[in-house]
């Protein structure tokens, strides 16, 4: 399809709004934004690009570093917009399904009034998921409002039963999913079958918008197979698959046999996974080099809706791929290969035909002749669908953001060199000059409707004085200013790279950084062997209890990082004071610490304590003891 080049002075220019990041590419719903993206760029739209921040939280919910290149993103869009997300996303409900908007939050709202406020010539508005339809309420008339659904959620779970578990992503009821659906002008499908389940839910124009799969490579098919993958995002639809096929392939496997490789970020999940025949080879930085190092890919899938983008990306990248009839719905398959029915039928088909030039020889033909057919018809639905968005002439772009890095404060906290560095940069986490990345600035939202939400952010980063360093060379210390929050890294949390010593100056620097929740407290008792309080606690911390990292603060400004032992609901209420910026449950708990022995070890001052910080991912608690 050649791109249209616009004769407008400007061109006219669609919002996207998405709740996960295009780039790095490394998952299904990635490539899909990214697919429909590129379509409107073919069809002469510029886009702004707005990411609500809903999967950075849940990647440092888990312990990880949110794998989000904004200088990437920003390279790409003619506008980026970076929106945090102050509340907690829950990911389990016992509802039967989450309200409609329960995932939409406040910011996306105010984001997108104050975004038509300030560019009314868009003409047209793209929202990622049915969960942020509401936005679509706060889009001036004469504005073209699009949900592009991914997937379908109602009655998702319904999937996860014969798993006994329950979703960890959003799903909802057909009535609400009817409700969301129906704010828009025109709702995207990825699959035929969808389009189909929408048109009974609503009378807005349902398209078919089914990704067009760009082939850098042609199909080649393998003698003999000795590698297979399989490469996926950590979601649990293919948790849940390659699990139960890699268990069914390593108690049939020989030594003759292909080797499993197993890449992506779902080795992330399945750590101490050692099967025969089965190897994990983790995160790779480029998916291309993966597919050139394997004969053919497996797709196991056992649940899942939409278009399996894993299957799509493999064959554009020139892999014959061998499947159930989940994993290739929407792809229209004609042969048994892409039908087969459980992790079982995928085993035996493939010990089979690995050894089998003649079989292997049917299979890539038969996958080259769907890529063809699949882009033929992706490529009408695409010209179709480009057609009904209105034309005008767009605002002028604003000057490109400069990737510079600038480093415009150091501070000295003991040993320890704090670096706060102004930049895009976002996948940087160890630096070899400014040292580990420790929190990332989480600006107010008032700050960002002056600022115009830029994507730009103040990340710390620390490292320990050098020899030929002075502490008297550098800016005295002092406390951290300001009313933005900050969200810690990892390192506090979970892998605590740096020294006990280096945590507490450092904790002591951000002492007094906004918190997500916060309670009086009273305390119980304190010695050298014990600090021991009463206080209202959210209850995730007791039903769940997670990784935390605590620091106590004397009346005298010492910091004495220690250990959360326990913490025990009570069953009288206590008459203390709780806030919080989300939707925690406060239960009135007593909380005990112990001292950590190591080398650095020292009892805490026998002075009054003021306060106790509880850090757990993504979150930060305060107990604040009374006078």
């Amino acid at each position: 399809m050649n791109e249209i080049v616009s004769t407008d002075p400007y061109p006219p220019t669609v919002l996207v709004v998405t709740p996960m990041p295009v780039f790095p590419v490394s998952a299904g719903n990635r490539v899909r934004l990214n697919a429909t993206c590129e379509a409107l760029h073919r069809g002469g739209f510029a886009v702004d690009l707005a990411y609500i921040q809903h999967e950075d939280q849940i990647y440092r919910r888990f312990g990880q570093h949110p794998p989000t290149d904004i200088s990437a993103i920003v390279s790409k869009f003619q506008r980026t917009f970076l929106i945090p997300v102050e509340k907690l996303i829950s990911l389990k409900t016992w509802c039967g399904g989450f309200p409609i908007d329960s995932w939409c939050p406040d910011e996306a709202i105010s984001f997108v009034s104050w975004y038509f406020a300030t560019y009314p010539e868009t003409c047209a508005i793209i929202v990622n998921y049915v969960f942020l339809s509401r936005c679509l309420e706060f889009v001036p008339a004469g504005v073209q409002r699009i949900i592009d659904t991914h997937d379908r959620f109602s009655d998702r779970h319904l999937q996860y039963l014969p798993f006994r578990s329950e979703p960890n992503f959003f799903y909802t009821d057909k009535v609400s999913e009817t409700t969301g659906l129906a704010r828009a002008d025109t709702v995207l499908a990825i699959q035929l079958q969808e389009a189909d389940y929408f048109k009974t839910l609503v009378a807005a124009d349902v398209r078919l918008l089914p990704p067009i799969l760009t082939q850098p490579f042609f199909l080649k098919s393998p003698r003999w197979i000795k590698s297979l993958g399989f490469i996926g995002h950590g979601n649990d639809p293919n948790l849940f698959s390659i699990s139960k096929f890699a268990h069914a392939w390593s108690d049939s496997w020989k030594e003759e046999f292909p080797t499993l490789f197993i890449a992506g970020e779902i080795c992330n999940s399945l750590e101490n996974f050692s099967l025969r025949g089965v190897r994990l080879v983790g995160y790779v930085d480029r998916v291309e080099t993966f597919y050139e190092q394997m004969d053919i890919i497996v797709a196991p899938m056992l649940m899942g809706s939409g278009l399996k983008m894993k299957v799509a990306e493999a064959l554009s990248m020139g892999m014959p791929v061998i499947g159930t009839r989940i994993a290739f719905e929407g792809f229209a398959t004609r042969t048994h290969f892409h039908q087969l029915t459980g992790v079982e039928d995928c085993v035996s088909t493939l010990l089979s035909i690995y050894n089998n030039a003649e079989s292997l020889d049917e299979l890539t033909r038969e996958c080259a002749d769907l890529l063809n057919r699949y882009n033929t018809h992706s490529l009408e639905c695409e010209a179709a669908w480009l057609a009904t968005i209105p034309r005008r002439s767009g605002a002028r772009p604003a000057p490109r953001i400069s990737n510079e890095k600038t480093e415009n404060e150091a501070i000295v906290c003991g040993s320890v060199l704090l670096t706060c560095e102004t930049s895009l940069r976002s996948l940087t986490t160890n630096d070899p000059e400014i040292g580990i990345l420790v929190a990332t600035e989480k600006p107010p939202l008032h700050t960002l409707h002056d600022r115009g939400f830029t994507p730009e952010r103040k990340r710390w980063f620390a490292r320990l004085l050098r020899k030929n360093e002075s502490s008297e060379d550098q800016p005295t210390t002092r406390k951290f200013l300001g009313d933005a929050g900050l969200t810690l890294s990892p390192e506090w949390v979970r892998k605590r790279v740096l020294s006990r010593t280096s945590r507490e100056c450092i904790a002591g620097y951000f002492s007094e950084m906004p918190a997500n929740w916060s309670s009086e407290a009273k305390l119980i008792g304190s010695n050298c062997n014990f600090t021991e309080a009463v206080a209202m606690v959210p209850s995730f911390l007791i039903k769940s209890p997670s990784p935390a990292a605590v620091f106590v603060f004397d009346a005298l400004g010492d910091v004495h990082e220690m250990q959360l032992s326990k913490i025990s609901p009570l069953s009288r209420p206590l008459k203390l004071r709780f806030e919080e910026t989300g939707s925690l449950t406060p239960v009135p708990s007593a909380v005990t610490l112990l001292p950590i022995i190591d080398s650095h070890h020292a009892t805490v001052n026998e002075l009054p304590l003021k306060q106790i910080l509880i850090l757990t991912d993504d979150l930060v608690g305060r107990l604040i003891f009374l006078l």
